[in-house]
C-alpha cells in the first residue's frame, strides 16, 4: 500500500524528447529577446569594411554581404518569426476551438454551415492564400500573419469538432445536463480537459508550420522585403556567397532547423 501511494503521489515527468524541445526553444527565445539588451547593434547598419567578415571577439557571428552584424540580424529575424508564428497560432486556435465546439454542440444546419466553411478554406491551397494577401499588402508582416491564421484555424476546428461530438454523448456530460448545468460548466469541466492537450499539440505543429511558411516565402522574396531581417530572406541574400562565407549562410539555416525541431519535439506524444 505504501509503495502504491508513493507511486501515485510522484509528479508526472515530461518525456525526454519534449523536455529537450522546451530547452531548445527556451534557449532560442532567450537569444532572440536578450541579444538587443546585451548587444545593442542596429541590424540594418552597413559597414563595407566588414563585408563577409568572419566571426571574431568583436562580432561573434561575423558579418553578412553588406557588412551587417549577423548576431543582431539573427536575433531580429527570430523575434519577427516567433512573434508572427505564435500570434498566428493563438489567433487560429481561439476561433477554431470555439467554432468546433459550437458545430458539434448545435449540430444540424450550424454544423453543416461551419463544416462547409472549413472545406472552402481547406480546398484553397494555404500557400496561395498567403501569396494573395501578401500581393494585396506587400512588405507587410500583417499580411503573413492573417494568411497563416486563416490556414491554421481549420485544423483546430476539425479536431475539436470530432472530439466534442464524441464527448457530448458521454454519460458524464449527459448527467451534467440532467442536473441543470449550463454549457459553460460542461465545456470547462468535461470538454476542455480533453481538448486542451490536443490544442497544445496542434499549436506546436502549427507554429512550426508557420515558421517554415514565413521562411519559405522569404526565400522566394515574397512578404517581408529588405532590409528587414527575416530568416528566409537572409538565406536568399547570402546564397550567392556560400563559397566565400559558408558560416554566414549556415546560421539562418541552423536556426530554422532548431526552431522546427524544438516545436516538433514539444508536439510529441504525451506522457501517460
Amino acid at each position: 500500500m505504501t509503495s502504491i501511494a508513493m507511486t501515485a503521489s510522484e509528479p508526472r515527468r515530461l518525456p525526454v524528447g519534449r523536455t529537450i524541445g522546451f530547452i531548445i526553444l527556451g534557449a532560442i527565445v532567450l537569444f532572440a529577446f536578450l541579444t538587443p539588451l546585451f548587444w545593442p547593434v542596429d541590424p540594418t547598419r552597413q559597414s563595407l569594411r566588414n563585408v563577409l567578415g568572419a566571426p571574431s571577439w568583436s562580432e561573434p557571428l561575423g558579418y553578412d554581404h553588406l557588412g551587417r552584424s549577423m548576431l543582431a540580424r539573427l536575433a531580429a529575424a527570430l523575434r519577427l518569426s516567433l512573434g508572427l508564428a505564435f500570434l498566428s497560432m493563438l489567433t487560429a486556435a481561439i476561433p477554431g476551438v470555439l467554432l468546433g465546439i459550437l458545430a458539434a454542440w448545435k449540430g444540424g444546419i450550424v454544423d453543416r454551415a461551419l463544416s462547409v466553411l472549413g472545406d472552402v478554406f481547406l480546398a484553397l491551397p494555404g500557400l496561395l492564400l498567403v501569396l494573395m494577401l501578401t500581393a494585396i499588402a506587400p512588405n507587410s508582416p500583417w499580411a503573413l500573419y492573417v494568411g497563416i491564421s486563416l490556414v491554421l484555424w481549420i485544423e483546430y476546428f476539425r479536431l475539436t469538432r470530432a472530439t466534442t461530438r464524441t464527448l457530448i454523448t458521454s454519460p458524464a456530460v449527459q448527467a451534467s445536463r440532467l442536473l441543470g448545468f449550463g454549457p459553460a460548466y460542461i465545456v470547462r469541466r468535461h470538454l476542455w480537459p480533453e481538448i486542451a492537450p490536443m490544442t497544445v499539440t496542434v499549436g506546436a505543429f502549427g507554429a512550426a508550420t508557420a515558421i517554415m511558411a514565413i521562411a519559405a516565402l522569404g526565400f522566394v522574396s515574397v512578404g517581408v522585403r529588405p532590409p528587414t531581417p527575416e530568416l528566409g530572406l537572409m538565406m536568399t541574400e547570402l546564397l550567392p556567397y556560400y563559397e566565400e562565407a559558408p558560416h554566414a549562410l549556415l546560421q539562418p539555416i541552423i536556426v530554422v532547423f532548431l526552431l522546427v525541431l524544438s516545436l516538433n519535439l514539444i508536439a510529441g506524444r504525451k506522457a501517460r
